[in-house]
């Protein structure tokens, strides 16, 4: 998205916990003639995020757009009320708080300014329905879909809200579809110390070739959705000025029409599937045995 961004003209400010990593993308993007910054931004702590704003505005005197697409992925196991207290501190102050410390710090300049946009980094998963199973049928995380419906529900306020004021700021929500090729799936690796697991692990935390290689087990081959594809639907989305950020119709759009048709009719949530897309009740047996 920074690279897409500057291939548009824009000046772009990254953003990211970790330094190296941060520093390596900086410099990809001024390697290509892009003018960038990066600024080390912890979104779980507000000071850090309004800092981030302070250096922006002071290096280009504006803001144009705001993405807030930090996010921890899935690092709890088993059931749900199984899952470490910590996992979801973690989950809940990156994807949710993170979001809102976005908010909170940028659309005061945006409203100043008349203009602009907040582009929120949602997923499928939570973002239409949890994903019930994992690839190989015991339960997935649910951390990670809850923080993600959060989201959703942010943004359609936000988008009420800036509504209201009559500016003509925006508000955005991004659905990237598919498999991505981020560190997402590793976060485990820089878990910070404030959010240390106080469980012990019964199973070791995943990479993402053990994801992949879950998936061929279970007969699904991964394709990854290249990170240029989403870039170009985001750009894409800000010239139309669409509130939904989304690719082309996809199967998981079926899980849109089954749980509106489930909440009308006051019935089971029949919508849920598997992460093969599956239905989620067409297996009589999960790891966690019989229902």
């Amino acid at each position: 998205m920074g690279r897409r961004f500057g291939q548009e003209g824009m000046k772009v400010v990254l953003a990211d916990v970790l330094a190296e990593p941060l520093d390596d993308a900086t410099r990809a993007l001024t390697d290509d003639g892009i003018e960038a910054i990066g600024v080390v931004t912890d979104v779980t702590d507000y000071s850090s995020v309004e800092s981030l704003a302070r250096q922006a505005l002071d290096r280009f005197g504006a803001v144009h757009v705001v993405c807030n697409n930090a996010g921890t992925g899935a690092v709890s196991e088993g059931y749900m009320w199984e899952h470490d207290l910590a996992d979801w501190r973690w989950g809940i102050d990156v994807n949710v708080l993170g979001v809102i410390h976005g908010i909170k710090a940028f659309v005061p300049i945006l409203l100043d300014q008349g203009e602009g946009h907040v582009v929120n980094t949602c997923s499928g998963n939570g973002g239409f329905a949890p994903i019930a199973r994992g690839a190989m049928g015991g339960p997935a995380t649910a951390v990670y879909p809850m923080t993600k419906a959060a989201v959703l529900c942010l943004t359609e306020s936000l988008y009420t809200h800036l509504e209201m004021t009559g500016t003509g700021v925006r508000a955005h929500v991004l659905f990237p579809g598919g498999f991505l090729n981020t560190g997402i799936w590793e976060s485990w690796r820089h878990r910070p110390q404030q959010y240390a697991a106080t469980q012990e692990r019964r199973t070791e935390p995943h990479t993402l070739a053990n994801v992949v290689a879950r998936f061929e087990t279970a007969g699904a081959h991964v394709e990854f959705t290249p990170l240029e594809t989403v870039a170009a639907q985001v750009v894409e989305g800000l010239r139309t000025d669409s509130f939904w950020m989304m690719g082309p119709p996809a199967p998981s759009d079926d899980v849109v029409s089954k749980k509106a048709a489930s909440i009308i009719a006051r019935g089971e949530p029949d919508y849920l599937v598997d992460v093969l897309g599956k239905h989620a009740g067409q297996k009589a047996e999960t790891e966690g045995g019989n229902r």
